[in-house]
Formats: C-alpha cells, structure tokens, sequence
C-alpha cells in the first residue's frame, strides 16, 4: 500500500551537516561481511565524491549505517545521494549472491505484485534524516555514531570497531584505512 508509506521530508539548509541512518531490509544483519562492508565503503565513497558531499563522520552497523555528512553545494538531493549508495551496493551484492547461487537470493527476493520481483538488500524509504547545525549537536551526533558498536556490545571501545570513523578522530595523524570510505570531517570554519 503506497498510500500508507512513511514518507520523510528532506529538508535542505545550506551549511547544515546531515544526520542519515538507514536499514537493511527488514532489519536483516546483511552488514557482517568484510568483503560487503568494503564494497559498501567504496559506494559511499563514489556518491561523496560524485554529490559533493564531505564525509565528516560514520559507522557501519550489523543491520543499519549511519553517516554524517555535509553537502558542499546549494541544491541538495539527499534522495539522490542515497539512491546513489544503497543502488550500486544493492546490485553488486545481488550479483555475488547469484553467482554463489546462495539461498539468502531468495529471501531477499520478494513478490511486489503478481508477475513482479524485486530484490530488497535495503528497507524501502529515505530511513532516518534530520538536519545539525550547532556545535553541541555536531559533536553529540559524532559521539552517538562512533559510541553506538559499544552500546550494542559488539566492541569495547569506540575505536576498536574498524567500521567506523572513531579511530580517525582518535588519532592525531588522521589515519587513513583504505578499507574505509575517505573521511574529511568538518570544515575548520563549520561553526
């Protein structure tokens, strides 16, 4: 039922960073895989470079990711943006999962009306959005993002889980993972 959809409005201010979180389809622990979570960093690294985005903080979750980012440019398109996420990783996994001939194809696989399939890696809708423009948010949402492996015991500390930026900001030389998508944090002028 369409009309029942959750709709989210995207919201744009210019200068605002972006808080996103989004889920897999039904909430599913497809986020596990090393090989997966690099291709997903790959894809979220092509759409900030090819929307303007900057990167300024993220976390990959078993079943959910949350970025924050900061559009460089006045006309937004978050539905764009995302779309230009969740797609490519959408396809490539699709594309692993039928040359293994794996079962989860098939569960991911679902009836959208008769004669129609289609293939859910992602939970339908834009996921959480809202907008962050003062320093105690900013820096809040950062720690909130980075602390949130800890709080779900998947790690002790922030830093230990590697699909993160926490170990970024922790570190004074801004170190650079190539597994991970490019982190350029927030401008110097940002507040």
């Amino acid at each position: 039922m369409a009309g029942h959809r959750k709709r989210v409005r995207h919201h744009h201010e210019p200068g605002d960073l972006r808080e996103l979180t989004f889920s897999c389809y039904r909430r599913m622990p497809l986020i596990t895989n090393d090989v997966w979570r690099k291709l997903l960093c790959q894809s979220i690294d092509r759409a900030v470079e090819n929307w303007s985005y900057r990167l300024v903080a993220f976390v990959l979750m078993p079943e959910h990711l949350q970025l924050l980012v900061l559009p460089t440019t006045r006309v937004v398109r978050i539905d764009r943006f995302l779309a230009a996420i969740k797609q490519p990783h959408s396809a490539r996994i699709k594309q692993i999962l039928e040359q293994n001939q794996s079962p989860l194809l098939e569960r991911l696989t679902i009836q959208e009306r008769p004669g129609k399939t289609a293939f859910r890696y992602w939970q339908e809708g834009p996921g959480y959005d809202r907008n962050l423009f003062t320093e105690r948010t900013v820096m809040a949402a950062i720690d909130y993002v980075h602390e949130n492996p800890v709080r779900r015991g998947l790690t002790r500390t922030a830093i230990d889980w590697k699909w993160s930026s926490a170990r970024w900001y922790a570190s004074n030389t801004k170190l650079v993972d190539p597994d991970l998508p490019t982190i350029h944090g927030l401008p110097w002028d940002f507040f």
